[in-house]
């Protein structure tokens, strides 16, 4: 059996402020995320940031978190179980889906075993990250790497890099975004907003801006959109350093003192909609908007569990695993396809 663990980057268990502080602990403490030495981050860690951040953060996810639980894990595991249905129907009893978040529940360690448990000898691993970046891509590939390390027997493990320029990923987003505009009508202009990252990460080899912008590129193409129909973004960013420009909260001001009224907002490189989406932008995104007298904006859904989506994201994962198949398999896969 072939497994495939879908990765996200996590969430707390719960809008409180002690299990904010859990899953910031750990998130704050990976060397891939704050690339600082130890002996000058871990006393700014363990001092004001785990002692202040936790109950404003909670309130934040308080804000957005769903009858079912936080929207990341969600929206995740919806994609897991649409996957999962997808290929049980093309190709049954040949793949097993589990999900995984990076920091938090469920771990890396218990979805690989998971997978281990249920047979699969070939793993491949799916970081839902469409650009890649050290801080989210590399360190999910170490938290495979360090499971590995316990384990007597080793499978063989394929894992996916980056998704930035497939086409069936601009053309699911594009879909998405034509879908918005048919129902609500198209504001004046379209902003998209990645996840920030410091500079530094970029002057240090990360490919993630260059990715972002190819992104951007490819979808503004597909929409047809002209060059004053849209603007580039990056949100969420995170004490002192200098991080990639324009930000989102500066350029939503200045839209809305240069007289734009109304715009529409999507986030590109959110796989499922989050704290960061549904409440940074959605909402204090808004406001910043408004109170700088813009009158409208309006947030575009993340790919999420959209049908369209799924199809989309199934055909960029497929090549990745069907050259696993044995010829029986194959056989079977290609009657059933």
């Amino acid at each position: 059996m072939i497994g495939i663990l879908v990765v996200n980057l996590g969430t707390p268990d719960a809008p409180t402020a002690p299990a904010v502080r859990r899953y910031l602990r750990e998130f704050l403490s990976d060397t891939r995320v704050v690339e600082l030495p130890r002996i000058l981050w871990w006393p700014i860690l363990n001092g004001p940031i785990l002692l202040f951040r936790p109950a404003r953060s909670a309130r934040n996810y308080a804000s957005i978190w769903l009858p079912d639980g936080s929207p990341l894990m969600v929206y995740t595991q919806r994609q897991c179980d649409a996957l999962q249905a997808r290929w049980d129907q093309q190709f049954p009893g040949l793949v097993r889906v589990e999900l995984a978040m990076r920091y938090g529940n469920p771990s890396v360690a218990k979805g690989m075993t998971a997978l281990r448990d249920a047979g699969c000898s070939r793993i491949l691993v799916v970081p839902l990250y469409p650009q890649y970046a050290a801080a989210t891509t590399a360190s999910t590939f170490d938290a495979v790497a360090k499971e590995l390390r316990k384990w007597r027997e080793v499978p063989e493990i394929r894992m996916i890099r980056d998704w930035y320029e497939h086409p069936a990923y601009i053309r699911a987003l594009a879909d998405s975004i034509r879908a918005w505009w048919q129902e609500h009508g198209q504001a004046e202009r379209l902003l998209i907003s990645f996840h920030g990252l410091p500079e530094i990460c970029i002057e240090k080899g990360d490919p993630y801006r260059a990715q972002c912008e190819k992104t951007t590129a490819l979808l503004v193409k597909e929409l047809g959109l002209s060059d004053d129909q849209w603007v580039q973004t990056f949100q969420s960013r995170f004490g002192a350093a200098q991080w990639l420009t324009p930000h989102t909260d500066k350029t939503l001001v200045e839209l809305a003192r240069s007289g734009v009224s109304r715009i529409d907002t999507v986030c590109p490189g959110f796989s499922a909609d989050c704290v960061e989406t549904l409440q940074e932008i959605a909402m204090e995104g808004k406001e910043t908007f408004l109170q700088a007298g813009g009158q409208e904006l309006r947030y575009i859904p993340a790919l999420n569990d959209n049908p369209r989506w799924i199809a989309a994201f199934s055909q960029i994962l497929e090549p990745h695993w069907r050259h696993w198949e044995s010829p029986e398999n194959f056989a079977v896969s290609a009657q059933s396809g």
